[in-house]
């Protein structure tokens, strides 16, 4: 199948904490925000005051989104930097909790005022972080069936990605805290196999209806149509400690939506998978990451998790080479086998130290010499 247009577009979104010099989390995401107006990067607030978020342009190209991201990353560092605090791209706050936890807010009528209702306590200090990765479809019948296909590979992705060991000063034992903290909502995990458009919709909104979900927007799924976009949002990943971390989940997404559109256009569904197993597989990836046992949900069996990394890169390899992403998803995926994800080298590098070897640095600034200032007056 020729992926012209459809599954081709890909966007990134990539959620941070604001932290200060102690590395607890710093309450200045107004502040930041501020700075960052006029900016090259795209940036919003998330739910917690410490947090957030960049948005990548919608690109076809992945190195025009590499530069995307290192830009973003940059430009967001210097605000902060700025302000008194750091950026830290990690699924959770590393450092000690909060001396104070911030008072709670009245409810109002935005987005974030009715999810901090809903949930109360399960929001209060709720800052995890993760990457997004948008690609672009048809319309949304083709997101619904192309999330089908997602299904058995997502735990896969979490365990490429995990970056969330620590939380407040302690090593939980898991890869990704993240996904764990993420569980305390309703619904969290591999979505439902669904029929159509119209099944997603049904189903999405009886959960509101129920008083579960704040809005249509709020399915806590791993995988989902947007609501917003005509794409499919892959939600797997923590926020990855660099940028080629950001880029191999892209190029990973985009080749995974590459393979489905594939096998739907010669009439292949997804396959079905058992939904406790997801659940198994899920939690099996956020405990062990790439450094132990992995759930093959559709064979319902236990393998080494690169091996599953490995059946997954193989089965979409014919659609990264007609994305002409092969040879780099090869090179990133190689780095990260070769290195360990984000929790192992957070680990390595040992929890007083995650601060000032990860933080996001912004930067240098440039000394203009006589000759640069003439240049640059055409002189």
């Amino acid at each position: 199948m020729t992926l012209t247009g459809s599954g081709r577009t890909v966007g990134v979104e990539e959620e941070f904490a604001l932290v200060d010099a102690a590395g607890r989390l710093a309450p200045r995401r107004t502040a930041v925000l501020r700075r960052l107006v006029g900016s090259v990067g795209i940036f919003k607030p998330e739910l917690h005051t410490a947090q957030v978020e960049s948005v990548t342009p919608v690109r076809t190209d992945v190195e025009a989104l590499r530069a995307d991201l290192t830009t973003a990353r940059s430009e967001l560092a210097a605000a902060a930097a700025a302000e008194g605090c750091r950026v830290v791209p990690a699924g959770m706050p590393v450092g000690p909790a909060m001396q104070q936890a911030p008072a709670p807010r009245a409810p109002g009528p935005d987005r974030h005022a009715r999810i901090r209702q809903l949930y109360a306590g399960a929001v209060g200090d709720y800052c995890a972080c993760g990457c997004h990765v948008h690609v672009g479809v048809v319309d949304l019948d083709t997101a619904v069936a192309v999330v089908n296909h997602l299904r058995p590979w997502l735990p896969s992705l979490i365990a490429l990605s995990a970056n969330s060991p620590f939380q407040h000063g302690l090593d939980t034992g898991y890869a990704s805290w993240r996904v764990v903290e993420q569980s305390k909502f309703p619904g969290f995990g591999i979505p439902p196999y669904l029929a159509s458009a119209a099944d997603y919709r049904e189903r999405v909104g009886r959960l509101v209806e129920c008083g579960i979900l704040a809005d249509e927007r709020m399915s806590v799924w791993l995988a989902r149509p947007s609501q917003v976009f005509t794409t499919v949002e892959v939600r797997a990943a923590d926020v990855g400690l660099r940028v080629a971390d950001a880029l191999l989940q892209a190029v990973l997404v985009r080749g995974l939506v590459g393979s489905a559109l594939r096998d739907l256009a010669a009439g292949i569904e997804g396959p079905v998978i058992d939904n406790q197993i997801g659940a198994a597989a899920v939690w099996s990836a956020a405990r062990y990451g790439l450094d132990g046992p992995a759930i093959d949900p559709i064979n319902e069996i236990q393998v080494p998790a690169r091996t599953l990394v490995e059946t997954m890169f193989a089965a979409i390899a014919p659609d990264l080479d007609e994305l002409g992403d092969l040879d780099l998803a090869r090179a990133l995926l190689d780095a990260v086998l070769r290195e360990g994800n984000g929790a192992y080298r957070q680990r390595c590098a040992g929890i007083d130290a995650v601060l000032d070897r990860f933080a996001l640095a912004a930067p240098e600034p440039v000394v203009e010499t006589e000759q640069m200032v003439a240049e640059r007056c055409g002189n």
